[in-house]
């Protein structure tokens, strides 16, 4: 793998962390309300699922080439 090959896989790897720490944050701000409405928990719900395809890109990232994590 060449130098642009790394560069571009490791850019990848950090925009899909951005990614999650969003998916994070915003189901943080849902798990500190009292209760949540339908829409809410679609929301959860969905987040929830983003942020594992997230992560599970990551790892897979990462995994296809260990010097860039």
């Amino acid at each position: 793998m060449d130098e642009v090959q790394y560069s571009a896989l490791s850019e990848e790897i950090q925009r899909l962390q951005a990614e999650h720490h969003r998916y994070a944050q915003r189901l943080e701000e849902l798990l500190q309300k009292p209760y949540l409405t339908v829409d809410e928990q679609m929301e959860e719900v969905r987040l929830k699922k983003l942020k594992l395809h997230a992560k599970d890109l990551i790892v897979a990232l990462e995994h296809r080439s260990p010097a860039v994590a």
